[in-house]
């Protein structure tokens, strides 16, 4: 790039904030550019119907290992399709403060209920480990990290991974004739 040129388009590849106020529109201001947002990955549900075909009864599981609000979403929305409604009795291991608020959203927030980690998969072991004799169910996307699987593993749980929803790549075909 030449010295001289200069930036016009800038290409974030996450969703459009649903705000004025955060620093892409701010950038955009005091630079004079013009920002697209064009996220390259999308999160879509797996279908209840495909779901059933792994033989995975949510009902039947009384801990629930969260890992992400995709994770909590796509779990209710799985439950509420399988009409299962009766969370009073199913614990919420949390891997952050943030998806464990995030829950308020689907049921009503109980310390003794909900469990939280400080901010990965690692830090839950001794709350997991507290609750050994639960039978545990992780909700996940077609691309779970590896961390998750060795630790529930080396704890020696009951424990079952369910793919709820999957990553798959964005239409970028508008983007054909732009250049960033």
């Amino acid at each position: 790039m030449a010295a001289n040129s200069k930036v016009k388009t800038i290409l974030v590849t996450q969703p459009k904030p649903e705000t004025e106020k955060n620093p892409y529109f701010d950038l955009a201001k005091k630079f004079n550019v013009k920002i697209d947002f064009q996220p390259f990955i999308q999160i879509e549900g797996i279908p209840a119907k495909d779901f059933r075909k792994d033989r995975v009864n949510v009902a039947e599981f009384q801990a629930v290992i969260l890992t992400s609000r995709q994770a909590a979403d796509h779990y209710f929305r799985m439950a509420s399709e399988m009409r299962m409604t009766n969370f009073d009795e199913v614990k919420f291991f949390c891997v952050s403060e943030s998806t464990a608020f995030y829950l308020q959203k689907y049921v009503v927030y109980r310390k003794r209920k909900i469990y939280v980690g400080l901010k990965d998969f690692a830090d839950m072991s001794p709350l997991i480990k507290k609750y050994k004799d639960e039978k545990f169910l992780l909700p996940a996307s077609d691309q779970l990290n590896i961390d998750a699987p060795i630790t529930l593993n080396n704890l020696k749980v009951d424990w079952t991974q369910a793919t709820f929803y999957k990553t798959v790549m964005s239409d970028l075909s508008d983007l054909k004739d732009v250049y960033y």
